[in-house]
């Protein structure tokens, strides 16, 4: 049996009648809720709460505004990415009472590929509500949010969340399981040490949110195009001289007057094409590895206006695949561009990254890196095509059906790129890397919390206070 993993298991050790999967009983599970119960306290989540309910079952009407309406994908360990969030109306709110969210309730993933994540609603969330994919929790005033979220973020929670969560197509826990999650119980100093970084962190992401508004704000401001363009004129008269004998295109989107207004603005200032000023180099290949780490595969659900999301990755090449394919790694300040795909197209992020571990993109990216020559620097072009005169360019150029889109390079290299002022782009770039560092700092703020209650549950309280103060002072 060397080599194996399993586990021999008596039929009076089991849970519940209910559950006999083998993975269920896997080695890590086992042991990791064996370590749990070894702790001097204990408590049944269930008995921790006044409330644990999921969101809404509908499909509610998105709106430009309103009350903020938490995805899945919002919800990420330790804080709610709020630039991914929808907004629903407060009619709709108030009927959907009960889902509704405040400052200090615990969310947690309960399906798909965003599954066993938590977060606390922070202050800066007055109010919200969330989908049916997503749980919420509101303890009982004696016990700490923030706490148990970071418990549940934790290896500890996570394994028993995961466990629970074994299903035939996809992970998935129903509201039922999550009363019998065991949490250890510690004192109000863990607790509180706990918060404070979790808080301090949030924190940290908020005002990386901000520099990175702010960045953006100087590039619009620079320009000083407005979108009053797009609402000037609903439509034109284009000769066929002037239209699909020149352009090869016949679909009326692509002439709208708004984009006249675009260029024309555009033609005030020094302008470049991205191939003057960047290499475009693409990946191929959908070989994945299972069971192997090797080489993280970036995809467009890993950009974000924020960055690349790095810890979202779940596909992987090995080196020596990398190598068949001629891959090229993605390096820091790489502009990384969604060139397929609806709901996809157009997403632009710049890669940063201060791990060693290698990342290649798959073949619906395309990665846009800066010649030494370069007059336009990658912060700004990412910028850029970001803003909404940026995003209105590139789907002017889009082709395809509702169910496959895309843009060619050579579509995109028709785009004009505006050189700013050097100055002004070395300002943009600074604010750009500091949101960078901020939310750096933050997720390892995020990271050591975490680490401590693992700490605490291994060893002792006391031996976790004191690395988490060295951690974070």
């Amino acid at each position: 049996m060397d080599g194996l993993d399993f586990q021999e298991i008596k039929k009076s050790e089991l849970e519940n009648e209910f559950t006999i999967g083998a993975e269920y009983y896997g080695k890590k599970y086992v042991e990791s809720i064996s370590v749990v119960k070894q702790q001097k306290k204990t408590i049944p989540l269930g008995q921790m709460w006044i409330l644990a309910t999921d969101g809404d079952h509908g499909s509610p009407d998105y709106q430009e505004s309103g009350v903020l309406y938490l995805l899945s994908e919002c919800v990420k360990e330790g804080y709610i990415e709020k630039a991914k969030c929808r907004y629903i109306t407060e009619a709709k709110n108030r009927e959907l009472k009960r889902s509704c969210l405040h400052p200090g309730d615990i969310v947690v993933t309960k399906t798909g590929v965003y599954f066993g994540k938590s977060a606390v609603i922070p202050e800066s969330i007055p109010e919200a509500n969330t989908i049916a994919h997503v749980g919420k929790i509101t303890l009982k005033s004696q016990y700490n949010p923030y706490y148990v979220s970071t418990f549940l973020n934790c290896k500890y929670g996570y394994y028993q969340l995961r466990r629970r969560g074994i299903k035939a197509t996809r992970p998935e826990i129903k509201l039922v399981e999550f009363p019998d999650i065991v949490i250890p119980e510690f004192s109000d100093r863990l607790y509180s040490a706990v918060e404070a970084s979790v808080r301090k962190a949030n924190t940290l992401l908020e005002l990386a949110s901000g520099t990175m508004e702010l960045s953006a704000k100087l590039v619009m401001d620079s320009l000083a195009i407005g979108s009053s363009y797009a609402e000037r004129i609903s439509k034109a008269l284009v000769s066929f001289k002037n239209s699909f004998q020149l352009t090869g295109r016949l679909d009326a989107e692509y002439y709208q007057p708004k984009y006249d207004g675009y260029l024309s603005a555009l033609e005030q200032f020094e302008t470049t094409k991205i191939p003057n000023e960047f290499d475009v180099l693409k990946n191929s290949g959908t070989d994945y590895a299972e069971g192997v780490s090797d080489v993280g595969v970036i995809k467009t659900k890993q950009l974000t206006n924020t960055g690349v999301n790095t810890d979202g990755i779940e596909s992987y090449f090995t080196h020596e695949t990398c190598i068949e394919n001629k891959s090229t790694f993605v390096v820091n300040n790489d502009v990384v561009f969604a060139s397929m795909g609806v709901g996809s197209l157009g997403k632009v992020s710049l890669f940063s990254y201060d791990g060693d571990k290698p990342f290649v993109t798959d073949s619906t990216l395309r990665i846009y890196r800066a010649k030494e020559t370069a007059c336009v620097l990658p912060e700004v072009l990412c910028i850029f095509l970001q803003s909404t005169i940026g995003q209105e360019l590139i789907y002017r150029y889009v082709v395809g059906s509702t169910g496959i889109i895309n843009i060619y390079d050579d579509d995109i290299a028709k785009i004009p790129i505006p050189v700013l002022d050097a100055e002004i782009q070395k300002d943009i770039a600074a604010k750009v890397q500091e949101s960078f560092a901020l939310r750096h700092q933050s997720k390892q703020l995020l990271e050591y919390a975490k680490q401590a209650v693992e700490i605490a549950i291994e060893q002792r309280e006391d031996v976790a206070l004191a690395w988490l103060k060295d951690k974070v002072e």
